[in-house]
């Protein structure tokens, strides 16, 4: 019956016909309103590495090194970059041939006639087949120590908002004029994910590199009574290996599907690619309100709802023909134009929410994973049963006040699956004119697929006791 009901009002207010999922019972098509998301990036640049992926072969994955003097120029982007900047990396190792340990390195490098000093303020790196394997895990887990993950990428992003910063990453480079260093050297082990994620400050401009190196082999001689016994063993390479590389070496092969021109929309089978290259835009803050000055989101009426479409993406924008992909500084020209998914940016948002009508409501604020759709501003589609892929893989914390006026803070671990309604975050009772804060913040998941939406509900009935 409230399927029904809902195509109704749906072929009530639109001008054009259902589609296939509206009308299909197996859907639900939830009439209500969809909003841009107020604020916009920052400008904090990203050093953002994601393609090639998959690593079979040695090489360059992304270098902002110049192209003079390089025996592959078109392997370097020219760009250095100083002061507050991110850095993200997510790959996986496949070797072409054996079972070689791939190290993944990231080389700095001072230009300049003055000392550099280049901090890591937060860092954290895990692999999939050692730190974060691949779980099953409920839709929604209550995670207040941060022990729940799913992957790299859940981990990662869930502990760098939760603070987590690793002592092997947490360092301070002090560079030479004109010399190089290692920011890190990390091993991958055969058909194994890395991601990585870095808060850094130079106080100077350096060129860095994402580089892909394999273990190397050395021999190593011992005496077994008169006999000599030579031993091979493997190491990581050396600064001056890495160096090479950034002179000699090209980039990785082989590449990514390239992307779909940005002026062309090929609907479902548009081609994003991969990102490889300096993002802008390391956070998304904002605080959600009426708009027009007013300090406070008013709640929907009884049984309604709205909702803010998050990581859009050009074929993605749920009608609001917003798009939050971050814009790309320079890439390769194989890559994608934008960095669609906006993997590591932090969304930090404040909704203020005052019951405005005259009677106590019961609101809910939930994450949502309806299906992506380019436009219908007045409704999501859902579905009954989700199945298949996971699209959202990560951490959120919500925070909020209480009856007490106390703020409580806490951290789910989602799954969800696309066409996935998602459970409430938290729930709140509303005497008329009551207004309490409740903040949203999680770091976009490697792993996941955009978009979501954040939606504000008030329930058709009032639940008691609640907070």
């Amino acid at each position: 019956m409230l399927s029904l009901l809902s195509s109704l009002l749906v072929a009530q207010t639109a001008s054009y016909p259902l589609t296939y999922r509206e009308r299909n019972p197996q859907f639900i098509t939830q009439p209500q309103q969809i909003r841009p998301l107020p604020g916009e990036l920052n400008d904090v640049l990203v050093f953002n590495s994601n393609s090639p992926e998959v690593v079979s072969t040695e090489g360059v994955l992304l270098s902002t090194f110049p192209g003079n003097g390089k025996r592959h120029p078109q392997a370097h982007l020219n760009h250095p970059i100083q002061g507050r900047f991110d850095v993200f990396t997510h790959h996986i190792s496949r070797p072409s041939q054996g079972k070689k340990t791939l190290y993944q390195g990231l080389l700095v490098h001072n230009p300049t006639s003055q000392t550099v000093e280049v901090n890591v303020l937060q860092g954290a790196s895990y692999l999939n087949s050692s730190d974060a394997p691949f779980i099953n895990l409920p839709a929604i887990v209550e995670d207040p120590s941060g022990r729940v993950f799913s992957g790299p990428g859940s981990r990662l992003m869930g502990d760098i908002l939760r603070g987590v910063n690793q002592k092997e990453l947490s360092r301070r480079l002090v560079i030479p004029p004109y010399q190089s260093r290692m920011l890190f050297t990390l091993p991958m082990k055969p058909s194994s994910a890395r991601s990585t994620f870095l808060r850094v400050y130079s106080n100077g401009s350096v060129y860095m590199a994402n580089l892909a190196l394999y273990e190397v082999p050395q021999q190593i001689k011992s005496m077994e009574g008169d006999q000599e016994k030579v031993s091979i063993t493997y190491r990581e390479p050396t600064l001056n290996e890495w160096r090479h590389l950034v002179t000699k070496g090209n980039l990785i092969y082989p590449r990514d599907l390239a992307p779909t021109p940005l002026d062309a929309d090929y609907g479902d089978k548009t081609i994003y690619g991969r990102v490889a290259g300096i993002s802008v835009g390391s956070e998304w803050q904002a605080r959600l309100s009426d708009g027009k000055g007013k300090p406070y989101l008013s709640i929907p009426n009884r049984g309604g709802a709205f909702s803010y479409p998050l990581s859009t993406v050009t074929t993605g924008t749920h009608g609001t023909r917003q798009i939050q992909s971050a814009p790309m500084l320079v890439r390769y020209p194989d890559t994608a134009y934008k960095a669609h998914g906006n993997y590591g940016v932090h969304y930090n948002l404040g909704l203020p929410l005052v019951n405005n009508t005259n009677r106590r409501q019961t609101v809910v604020v939930s994450l949502q994973t309806p299906f992506k759709k380019n436009q219908y501003a007045d409704r999501l589609i859902f579905s009954r049963r989700p199945q298949g892929q996971v699209f959202f893989r990560g951490t959120v914390q919500v925070s909020y006040q209480d009856r007490k006026g106390e703020t409580q803070q806490r951290f789910f671990h989602l799954v969800q699956r696309q066409g996935q309604k998602g459970e409430p975050l938290v729930r709140l009772n509303l005497e008329p004119g009551e207004q309490r804060l409740v903040k949203v913040d999680f770091l976009y998941p490697p792993d996941a697929t955009p978009p979501q939406v954040l939606t504000v509900e008030t329930l058709q009935l009032f639940y008691g006791n609640l907070r």
